[in-house]
């Protein structure tokens, strides 16, 4: 971890009420979800995978693993976040790994490696995202499979653009506040495609999360017509004029053996 990545201990809380606990929050979940059940799908369905949610945070979807009786572990930075998965993880009754821990000093704590390795919205929070990806590789067995999701720069520039903050693009969308929900480093999808070649993964799946939410000009829609709303959202997730504006981009890749 570097002084510049970000620790969430201070608005933990505000990502249950703000992020997990909105729309936005609602399709991001049921289409990270979709994804990771096509990738299950990879794997014999007879035999629990060993998983690693690196940056897992809340644990929303480490719970949900483990309840299709996978084992899960779970790594987070922030304290407070892995107190909140620990509460959900009681409250479900469901036995989890829990590790306070950067992403980046892991070697500490494990040795082995894993079936399928999850690394969502972490890149856009750290300095250095090579480094994470480096090091999520070592932990993942060949041919396993790796699911990452980041912020999309081009959808924060198409936004902000949209609604006429031009000199914040003159910025280079630089952050005016810190300590806020918006990232401190969004990510060009394709500098990521290329990290994750140049470190021998084969990029399987490309998908978009949130493609149409974040542009609605009437913001009530999300809540009036939102099964319309989510229907479009997987419909179009996985075509390429859309999910190149989409807020997340989510990878599916797969560790190639040489």
């Amino acid at each position: 971890m570097t002084k510049q990545d970000r620790n969430f201990d201070d608005i933990s809380n505000k990502f249950a009420k703000n992020i997990y606990g909105t729309t936005k929050g609602q399709i991001r979940e049921t289409i990270v979800w979709q994804e990771l059940e096509n990738m299950l799908a990879f794997y014999p369905s007879n035999k629990p995978l060993q998983i690693l949610d690196a940056g897992g945070g809340q644990g929303q979807l480490a719970c949900k693993l483990a309840k299709l009786g996978h084992q899960v572990t779970l790594c987070d930075i922030s304290a407070q976040m892995l107190a909140l998965a620990k509460q959900q993880a009681q409250k479900d009754d469901l036995t989890l790994n829990f590790i306070h821990s950067s992403i980046q000093l892991l070697d500490s704590h494990i040795k082995e490696q894993f079936d399928l390795v999850i690394c969502h919205a972490v890149l856009e929070w750290v300095a250095d995202p090579i480094v994470i990806l480096q090091t999520l590789k070592k932990y993942l067995k060949p041919n396993g499979y790796l699911s990452l999701m980041f912020y999309n720069y081009h959808a924060l520039l198409f936004k902000t653009v949209t609604l006429g903050n031009f000199g914040y693009t003159q910025t280079g969308l630089a952050k005016r506040k810190k300590k806020t929900l918006s990232p401190d480093f969004p990510r060009v999808p394709n500098d990521v495609y290329n990290w994750l070649t140049e470190l021998k993964f084969d990029i399987t799946q490309t998908t978009g999360i949130r493609i149409f939410h974040d542009y609605l000009l009437n913001k009530s829609k999300a809540q009036t017509d939102f099964e319309q709303l989510l229907e479009l959202e997987k419909q179009y997730c996985h075509e390429d004029a859309y999910l190149k504006i989409a807020r997340y981009i989510l990878i599916t890749a797969k560790n190639r053996n040489k």
